[in-house]
């Protein structure tokens, strides 16, 4: 009777469970069968995310479209562009090549792309473009319009000619205490020989100085033939207290018939340096097995990056404990200054004697580690025993010297 009751318990639970999966699959077709009578037989739709766009110059045009089938039944739709003006291109297309048509399944959307590209020199106005969308049969057709408008494109502002500054690293990025170099392509386009004046600019205590590609000397100038380049080097050393961010340095090459300058940018991350030791300067302690001996420490953030996170642990003997208050420490700006209190308990089977003690400030860069000399010393309490089992020794010898000393 034991036994059947049992195996009723276990199979309840497997029966549940099979009941609430029928539930969920009958729920889930009966909404799928609910949805599905609402959509109609056939509906195709197509339509551009802007009907309506601004244009300047010679530029092309993409446009995202989407292409809809609305109906219980999957549609093979043709794609066509039409009404494309004179001294236009248009097309429809999806990542790198052209699209004619397209499958959608029932009750889903496809993304497509339509290009519209104008010839050298269109003229200001509004053109107009038709995106035609049918199925295989032709009894359904959606059509969608798109304006592009061109306006007159402004001349950007003429630079200096005569020489050109070309660098393909622009951007460089480190930690503040490490030394930089950009290189640079000074490329004259006079058509004479020329003596060009090189200055760099960057914030203030910062060292900069430009060189030639691969040299050591330092240079303020360099002549440059007719139509040749040469290229330069400049060095960066930011100020070790340079906060974390994004700084410019802004280089200049001029001569009487020609003029150029290009920014640079330096992003710094800053340095990570954790420093800590004991607040006297000693790493010493002096304590007894099976008590605690305390003392403080300290850590401090001498980088210039916020650090973060730094957490706390030790390298002891066998069954040693230590403790830290606080256990970890959340956030240290730079230049911070925070006081850990440690607790070193030795363990009660442990020897007089020295012991080396690890204490670990870590953080997700970096870490140091403070090494401390534990004495361990036996309890004064045994001192005393010793001095009162001695006592008692020294008493019986009197007693026993007068004892035999009278006969």
């Amino acid at each position: 009777m034991r036994s059947k009751s049992n195996s009723s318990f276990i199979l309840t639970p497997l029966v549940v469970t099979a009941l609430i999966g029928l539930v969920i699959c009958f729920t889930s077709f009966a909404f799928a069968e609910e949805r599905e009578k609402k959509l109609p037989a056939r509906s195709i739709s197509v339509y551009a995310e802007y009907i309506g766009v601004i244009s300047t110059g010679d530029k092309e045009v993409d446009i995202d479209l989407t292409v809809a089938n609305r109906g219980r039944n999957d549609e093979d739709i043709n794609l066509r562009v039409t009404d494309i003006p004179k001294s236009w291109k248009a097309w429809i297309k999806t990542y790198n090549f052209g699209v004619t048509g397209v499958h959608v399944n029932s009750d889903k959307t496809k993304t497509l792309t339509l290009r519209v590209e104008p010839e050298t020199g269109v003229s200001p106005g509004q053109y107009n473009f038709t995106v035609v969308a049918q199925t295989e049969d032709r009894r359904l057709t959606s059509k969608t319009q798109v304006n592009v408008t061109v306006k007159e494109e402004k001349e950007a502002p003429k630079k200096p000619r005569g020489v050109n500054i070309i660098t393909s690293y622009p951007v460089l990025k480190g930690p503040t205490d490490a030394k930089f170099e950009f290189s640079l392509e000074i490329e004259s386009k006079l058509d004479k020989d020329g003596m060009f004046n090189v200055t760099a600019q960057g914030p203030k205590n910062w060292e900069i100085n430009i060189k030639p590609a691969y040299e050591d000397k330092y240079i303020s100038s360099l002549r440059l033939k007719a139509n040749q380049s040469q290229t330069i080097a400049v060095e960066v050393k930011p100020y070790p207290l340079a906060e974390p961010g994004q700084y410019p340095i802004l280089v200049k090459v001029n001569s009487p018939e020609a003029k150029g300058e290009a920014e640079l940018t330096l992003t710094l991350t800053g340095t990570y340096k954790l420093d800590a030791g004991t607040a006297n300067g000693l790493l010493s302690l002096s304590t007894v097995r099976g008590k605690a001996g305390n003392l403080s420490i300290y850590v401090r953030n001498s980088g210039s990056a916020t650090l973060n996170n730094i957490n706390f642990m030790s390298f002891k003997p066998e069954n040693w404990e230590v403790e830290f208050s606080p256990e970890k420490i959340g956030t240290l700006p730079p230049e911070g200054f925070k006081q850990i209190e440690v607790a070193i308990t030795p363990a009660e089977q442990a020897l007089v004697g020295d012991y080396s003690v690890g204490l670990r400030a870590e953080t997700g860069k970096i870490s140091k580690t403070i090494e401390m000399r534990v004495t361990v010393k036996a309890s004064t309490a045994w001192g005393w025993i010793g001095i009162g089992i001695i006592a008692l020794v020294m008493a019986g010898l009197v007693v026993l010297f007068i004892r035999f000393g009278r006969r």
